[in-house]
């Protein structure tokens, strides 16, 4: 892995539909298929439900639209977090480079891969949570169930595998990961988009009209059917607390400017992959939430066991074997998800390392010109997420996070426009200035409603985050002391 073999430079072997497929692919994992539940007791209506989405889904094409701008003028490996060095300084891009390694994208493969393990055990129930191998144990509760103060459960032990297996075959070259990510990603949404059909073919007249004649009526549903009105204060920290569902289920989206160095022609081919992938998995998921409130009473969708709601209307849709086409469809969207944030988000920590910002042997290539000591590491710290058990609570504290480093990424539009001004720029943001000033305001938003109603969700992102300051400092130190 590490010899006078090794490549010296990445080799770009992605054409459109591969970016494209790792946009969309690196979006849909198991959100779409469960946050629902969280969002309609936030909301409490069917079309409040829907505007989340679509509002997120706005969101999320003028971001990925305004980073078009962004990718072609820096069209190499690390993606955001050159951008934000570019535009700032060195400090804002590790800080992100720094809250991307330690939570974002570890702890996102965590989760991805241990919902993989979760919808493995609707097939396989050996693989369930429940079922835990060693642990700790803490004492018998009332219903004579063992529980544990730390343990490791089979599902946690099968993400551990999955992750370890795709990191891998990354690690053999790029066009393992690109043939895993292309044929699952296609899979996945060939099999989205059949469930929405059916579904939308077997609509409930009853449903679809209890659903829809109070629509716009927000406040608060509980998974037992009562519904309490909100005072305007608090809708607005309703919304912005439903969104972090939504926005959750469609972030990853800039994966694909991570690996620039492997695509082909990225000055195109990077700005039309965000705005086709987004786009795609935009259009699928309010039509499959459309196709929810056509199946399913919004108490149930509400009510979900373990959120699941894709599983209940599968099985009003297909009957009993409904649970085990949902399982298998969650499957093959999460193990596509994986791959698809497993080989983008090495690159980013191969790019700091070549910056000095991160283990030295981390930015080297194999001889398969891919960075195996990036992989190998951001493994390591997935696995111990997956382990862990809190990368739930930690995605939902982070998501505040991911939209400032947006947002600032966002406003270095602006400011690379003032600071290079005569910068060669083969794509423009389109919409510029409105649209990049628009996902702006909208983040900002969001996340001032947080930081008011649910700071829970804010301070402990921007605590990881700020830890991040003085390990830079020794970063560059020991840089200083190297030379």
């Amino acid at each position: 892995m590490d010899n006078n073999s090794n490549a010296s430079s990445f080799k770009p072997t992605l054409g459109l539909l591969d970016a494209t497929m790792i946009v969309a692919g690196s979006m849909i994992g198991s959100g779409i298929f469960i946050v629902s539940a969280d969002i309609t007791r936030n909301v409490g209506s069917a079309g409040w439900l829907i505007f989340v989405w679509i509002l997120t889904g706005l969101m999320t094409l003028t971001a990925a639209l305004s980073y078009g701008e962004l990718s072609a003028m820096f069209p190499k490996a690390g993606g955001q977090y050159v951008y934000l060095k570019e535009a700032y300084n060195p400090l804002v891009g590790f800080l992100y480079g720094w809250s991307f390694f330690s939570v974002i994208q570890t702890a996102t493969i965590a989760a991805v891969g241990v919902a993989f393990a979760k919808f493995t055990a609707y097939l396989i129930p050996a693989f369930s949570e429940d079922n835990v191998l060693m642990g700790i144990k803490k004492g018998v509760d009332a219903a004579g169930k063992m529980q544990y103060s730390f343990g490791i459960s089979a599902a946690q032990l099968l993400s551990i595998v999955v992750i370890v297996l795709l990191t891998y075959i990354n690690t053999r070259g790029v066009k393992g990961g690109k043939a895993i990510q292309t044929t699952f990603t296609l899979t996945k949404l060939l099999s989205l988009f059949g469930l929405i059909v059916f579904g939308l073919i077997l609509v409930k007249g009853d449903v679809w009209t209890a659903n829809w004649s109070n629509a716009w009526d927000l406040g608060s549903l509980s998974r037992e059917g009562t519904f309490a009105n909100y005072t305007i204060a608090a809708a607005l920290g309703a919304i912005a607390a439903a969104m972090v569902g939504s926005i959750f289920s469609s972030d990853a989206w800039n994966n694909v400017t991570f690996i620039a160095g492997e695509i082909k022609n990225p000055q195109r081919n990077i700005g039309l992959s965000l705005f086709l992938g987004t786009f795609i998995v935009t259009v699928i998921y309010v039509a499959a939430n459309v196709m929810y409130t056509a199946v399913l009473p919004l108490q149930e969708i509400a009510s979900a066991k373990n959120d699941r709601v894709a599983v209940v209307a599968s099985n009003v849709i297909f009957g009993n074997i409904g649970t085990i086409i949902i399982a298998l469809m969650i499957m093959i969207s999460t193990f596509g998800c994986n791959n698809g944030l497993i080989l983008a988000g090495a690159r980013v920590y191969y790019t700091m390392a070549r910056d000095g910002l991160f283990f030295k042997k981390v930015g080297r290539l194999n001889t398969h010109a891919v960075p195996a000591y990036a992989l190998w590491i951001q493994a390591v710290f997935a696995c111990a997420w997956s382990l862990s058990g809190k990368y739930g609570d930690l995605l939902d504290m982070i998501s505040f996070v991911v939209v400032v480093f947006y947002m600032l990424t966002i406003i270095g539009i602006f400011i690379l426009r003032v600071k290079r001004p005569d910068a060669e720029r083969p794509y423009r943001a389109i919409g510029y200035p409105v649209l990049p000033a628009l996902y702006i305001i909208m983040g900002l938003t969001f996340c001032i409603l947080l930081i008011i109603y649910k700071p829970t969700y804010t301070w402990p992102g921007a605590i990881i985050t700020l830890l991040g300051v003085p390990l830079y400092y020794i970063a560059v130190a020991s840089n200083k002391k190297a030379v």
